[in-house]
């Protein structure tokens, strides 16, 4: 089982059946529905950071519905062959993702920084460690994870190498350049691809790009479906609300989901100097 550390003091935590501490006495409670938050208020940047509960139900029926199962299955598949033991689901969200991995690797760790989101996990997979903590910052030991997953959230690519063992990999999830493109074009005067290659430079230092595949599969949604994934998205927010009421509507639609998956792998194990760099490094970025 991978180490969870206190994120006050990094010293390992001690888990009892209601609350996790550490030897300084910082101790975590464990809530109602098994996940433990590791998320100090002095990390956060605002009073209930990460999706709103609206944004995560949303996130949950849809998926739940099955609309993005080939994804998933692209997944396992890249996964499986890797035999992992340990592997650390970063921003895993309502927990659809995080919830299968465990046929692929013993110990399995969801983190992400919104409570809603892993309120909702810890209920429905509770074989599973919930952690609400900071991906800038993870309450996990150094070189402790085989496989890291980052499915559509923010990369902290010196967090994830601190913790990964040698030769650990990271799996990277992000929309391919025309993900939704028929649905982006209902919302929005200018349309333009996502770059699934931006952060490549990020990992040159410390990974290889070990394999690379695009995964494209037809979504047929009704007026619920469509609702739901244009509330789960940025669209919710970015969209002007005449445009997006508009498209809501309506009582069928297709378009076309696109995703890019990449597995890296790490060259070498992040030494106890780079750690503590990194450590410092996220602890100023937190103010």
């Amino acid at each position: 089982m991978p180490s969870i550390i206190c994120p006050l003091c990094r010293l390992a935590l001690q888990r009892d059946e209601k609350a996790w501490h550490c030897e300084n006495r910082h101790s975590f409670d464990v809530a109602r529905e098994g996940y433990v938050n590791l998320l100090p208020v002095q990390y956060k940047n605002s009073r209930d950071p990460g999706d709103d509960a609206q944004m995560v139900q949303a996130r949950r029926d849809f998926l739940q519905a099955g609309h993005y199962q080939p994804l998933r299955d692209a997944v396992l598949r890249m996964l499986a062959p890797l035999h992992a033991q340990s592997l650390l689901d970063i921003g895993c969200g309502e927990g659809w993702y995080t919830g299968a991995f465990t046929p692929i690797a013993a110990d399995v760790t969801g983190l992400d920084i919104a409570r809603p989101a892993i309120r909702l996990a810890a209920k429905r997979y509770p074989d599973i460690t919930w952690l609400v903590g900071s991906g800038a910052l993870l309450p996990i030991a150094d070189a402790s994870i085989d496989i890291v997953s980052n499915m559509f959230t923010q990369l902290h690519v010196a967090e994830m190498q601190r913790v990964l063992k040698a030769h650990g990999h990271v799996l990277v999830v992000t929309p391919a350049p025309d993900h939704l493109w028929s649905i982006r074009e209902r919302l929005f005067d200018d349309v333009r691809a996502h770059d699934p290659d931006k952060f490549l430079a990020d990992f040159e230092s410390g990974f290889e790009l070990q394999s690379r595949q695009i995964v494209r599969f037809a979504l047929n949604l009704d007026q619920a479906g469509l609702r739901q994934l244009l509330q789960m998205t940025p669209y919710a927010w970015k969209a002007r609300p005449d445009r997006r009421a508009a498209l809501s509507v309506q009582a069928r639609f297709e378009t076309e989901a696109a995703f890019s998956l990449l597995l890296f792998r790490c060259r070498n194990g992040a030494t106890a100097q780079d750690s503590c760099r990194s450590f410092e490094s996220a602890l100023r970025a937190q103010g």
